[in-house]
């Protein structure tokens, strides 16, 4: 069954129009012919969205009781049984109650993409779990519902719902978002224009960073090479010399410039050691152009020009930035340069800047290595000089008589010259072609192939030796000076490898991109297997092209012990390079291993905490619970003894004390499961709008009349909270409270607001706690100071604090002023849109 298709509307905030743009988007498949349903709709009272929904066809809601409440959700099973081929469900990140199958909505949306229904979907960029932090920080509240960014990414399309902050709020001002009760709090909280703004601007960036990954992905398939300037980016080409500064932040000036632009800094090491690139001041280099917010890249290219281009077009750069040369004047007669050359090649579609700097002209801070690996124009030369030379040089000398001396150390003068240029083959050819010429032309008998003096024999095989020996010379040290520059091109590398270690840059993608990128490769992936039996299995994989299953699909394999192989595809490598390859492949086992055992070190510490939670638990049953127990039984015992006839006043103060111990037990035991409940993660608030003083008030009702008081203002905003959580916390405060202040000192339970926020304090006149001790007491079975072992179990801070962050609140203890101590509950004011469904978080447990 093909896979169905997902289309999601995307907005910066409530009210853009998400929902209505899904209705509309309906109304059209349905002209159309398309069987298109409405699985789950919400639409808020606003009555042009409720317009939209009639005329279309709407799978009955599922009504599931919740705390005493009846929600209505999505019925899953009646969506598949009527298999639409399209389904409207609106609220991707939404989440669902207790009794559903799946705890989240995107999860039933992925049982029917699954079965093959086409869904049209809606979700507010604050919802994308990458985003919570960031969202945080722009409204000051953590949204307690998300979606994996992935599902979205995953989306066949994602269309932008987009509207300005001042309509927005022009919206919300006419009443057509929410109830004109909550208005003017939605407007001076959640829907300020800097958050609009700002949130804007993410789903703008979100939304342009899709389409930018979608165009990479459609370019590398169809094999675009010509560059779309879609977008700004400026490629940075850095030497590692002292201009590299220069050239990233005018490369930074550029790209800021132009909307979405992005600064790519490259430093190409070329295997044959022209480039002498100083390490410090590459490091330098890569932290400036991460501080202004540009990435650095590290290629390895034979060609640097080529390179440089190849880069560019690879990631689809606009411009290229590069320094004047540091050349002096003499060393161009070598060739026009890196700039020139790049200019000349870019062609139409890329430009390039020439950035003057401090060092033009001031040659290179370090000597540049010439011996490489003779290339092919030099052995041309060479042969030619070999070869050709001699024959013209005799020409030269049968017009003037030099004598025999002299003519030989001018074809020795040649077959160095042909030895410098094309190394030991071209200069042996010219000392055999020499030696023939002077025997013939300059050694008596003139004119014929024998030697008559045996002195002359001497003298032309010095000359042939002289000759092989300086062609010998040479080739050696061309030879040699090859290996030092590769083996520096190698060590440069293996530094940034091992700098990216200790950086932390020890994500497993992370280093697979590092490997495609410094190779020029088109995907890097790590497979491996159980054992030689079992098929392979992919570990990480980066880059675009078709996916590899096992490593002898690859252009390039480098196993890593028997069961793992980091496979490269886009070209074949020389074996000189496999030797790097061999370290990145060791390099990326061993992050593999890494990022295992952080995570079994998770599991283990997980049990372990477990296991001192139950070590814990059995200590609190084995005495604390065993207390009330012991005095209910003692009491029950007594009451029904036959052989003592109690008063009314004995039988009386014996049931009050199985009440106490009743009410005494009853409190631990549900203590207890509520840090259960915390620790495994089940806690699902219901967070709705309402008052403080419809909850903070019963709180009260567990602690003796006249030992606190209350002061919450009828002013306060309203909390979103979930009340049952509320009322046990806050119960728990204040009991803690009563319980450790004097006689005659009440405590104070007072509320206050603080821009988007709650402050519920609990403050007691007691002995109150050091600052180191603070946090300690937050912690399961934990007894501050000399508490009597009757006193409790211990966890009534550590469930309060547990239910307050359930709810995406804080809980902290301070010093009360002149003494006590002082504990500190916030809350989120109610300022958008009410979760009246159950917003968990399972990862979210207890300090």
């Amino acid at each position: 069954m093909a896979r169905g298709k997902l289309r999601i509307h995307l907005g910066a905030a409530p009210g853009v129009g998400k929902t209505y743009a899904m209705l509309a988007e309906a109304h059209r498949r349905v002209e159309r012919g398309t069987d298109c349903v409405v699985a789950f709709v919400e639409h808020h009272g606003r009555p042009r969205t409720e317009v939209l929904m009639h005329g279309l066809e709407q799978v009955p809601r599922r009504e599931l009781e919740y705390r005493g409440g009846v929600f209505p959700e999505m019925d899953l099973d009646a969506v598949l049984a009527r298999r639409p081929q399209v389904a409207l469900v609106d609220e991707l990140a939404h989440t669902n109650v207790p009794g559903s199958r799946n705890a989240k909505r995107w999860q039933d949306v992925e049982e029917l993409l699954a079965a093959g229904i086409d869904v049209v979907s809606t979700v507010n960029i604050q919802h994308l779990e990458s985003l919570g932090d960031v969202v945080e920080s722009i409204t000051g509240v953590r949204q307690q519902e998300t979606v994996p960014d992935e599902v979205v990414r995953r989306a066949d399309q994602v269309e932008l719902v987009d509207m300005t902050p001042e309509a927005l709020r022009r919206r919300m001002a006419h009443g057509n978002i929410y109830r004109p009760d909550r208005i003017d709090a939605a407007l001076s909280n959640h829907f300020r224009p800097g958050n609009l703004t700002a949130l804007r601007e993410l789903a703008l960036l979100w939304v342009a960073d899709r389409a930018d990954a979608y165009l990479t992905r459609y370019r590398s398939e169809h094999r675009v090479s010509k560059i779309w300037g879609s977008r700004e980016r400026i490629v940075v080409g850095l030497t590692g010399g002292p201009e590299g500064r220069t050239l990233i932040r005018r490369g930074a000036r550029l790209a800021e410039k132009g909307a979405g632009g992005e600064v790519l800094a490259v430093y190409i090491a070329r295997s044959d050691g022209l480039t002498s690139a100083s390490p410090k001041e590459l490091v330098l280099q890569r932290t400036l152009v991460e501080d202004l917010g540009g990435t650095f890249h590290h290629v390895v290219g034979d060609d640097i020009p080529a390179a440089l281009l190849a880069f560019a077009r690879g990631v689809n750069a606009t411009q290229i930035v590069l320094g004047s040369s540091r050349r002096k004047t003499w060393q161009y007669v070598f060739g026009p340069g890196v700039g020139a050359t790049v200019a000349r090649e870019s062609g139409p579609d890329l430009d390039v800047h020439i950035v003057t700097h401090d060092e033009v002209a001031r040659g290179r801070g370090l000597p540049v290595a010439r011996g490489a690996r003779l290339g092919r124009s030099r052995r041309v030369w060479g042969w030619i000089t070999g070869v050709a030379g001699p024959p013209l040089l005799a020409a030269l000398l049968n017009a003037v008589d030099l004598g025999l001396a002299n003519d030989m150390l001018l074809f020795l003068a040649l077959t160095v010259a042909a030895a410098l240029l094309g190394g030991l083959l071209p200069a042996l050819a010219s000392a055999a072609v020499g030696s023939l010429l002077l025997n013939y032309f300059y050694t008596p008998p003139l004119h014929r192939w024998t030697i008559a003096d045996p002195k002359n024999i001497v003298a032309i095989v010095i000359f042939v030796a002289v000759g092989v020996a300086v062609a010998s010379v040479v080739d050696l040290a061309a030879r040699r000076t090859h290996q030092a520059a590769r083996l520096r091109a190698e060590s440069e590398i293996l530094s940034f490898l091992a700098g990216n270690v200790l950086r932390g840059e020890t994500g497993l993608e992370d280093l697979l991109e590092r490997v495609r990128e410094t190779f020029g490769m088109e995907s890097a992936a790590l497979l491996e297997r159980a054992s030689d039996v079992e098929p392979w299995t992919c570990a990480g994989r980066v880059g675009r092209g078709h996916p590899v299953d096992r490593p002898d699909q690859a252009d390039v394999d480098m196993p890593v012990g028997d069961h793992m192989a980091l496979a490269l595809t886009g070209r074949v490598l020389p074996a000189e390079d496999r030797r790097v390859l061999a370290a990145f492949a060791a390099q990326a086992a061993v992050v593999l291993d890494r990022r295992r055992l952080r995570e079994e070190a998770d599991r283990a510490r997980t049990l372990a905490e477990g296991n001192r939670i139950r070590t814990a638990l059995l200590a609190a049953v084995s005495h604390d619970l065993r207390t009330p127990l012991a005095g209910i039984k003692a009491a029950v015992t007594s009451l029904r003894s036959e052989d003592v006839e109690w008063s009314e006043e004995d039988r009386a103060e014996l049931l009050a004390g199985i009440e106490e111990g009743a009410d005494r037990l009853d409190h631990l035991v549900g203590n207890l499961l509520d840090m259960s409940r915390l620790q495994t993660g089940t806690v699902t608030p219901l967070i709705r709008e309402i008052d403080l003083d419809e909850v903070v008030p019963m709180a009260l009702g567990g602690v003796p009349e006249g030992s606190a008081c209350l002061d919450v203002p009828e002013t306060l905003p309203m909390v979103a909270v979930d009340p049952g959580l509320l009322e046990r916390a806050m119960a728990n405060l204040v009991e803690n409270a009563v319980k450790y202040s004097p006689p005659g000192a009440p405590v104070l339970v007072a509320g206050s607001a603080l821009a988007d926020r709650v402050e519920v304090r609990v403050v007691d006149r007691g002995p109150g706690v050091p600052d180191e001790a603070k946090e300690r007491i937050f912690e399961p079975f934990q007894r501050h100071g000399d508490a009597p072992r009757g006193a409790g179990v211990g966890l009534g801070l550590a469930v309060a604090r547990g239910f307050a962050e359930a709810m995406g609140g804080t809980l902290e203890a301070e010093d009360t002023p002149g003494g006590g101590l002082t504990m500190v509950l916030t809350l989120r004011a109610a300022g958008t849109r009410p979760e009246h469904r159950p917003a968990a978080e399972p990862e979210r447990q207890a300090s």
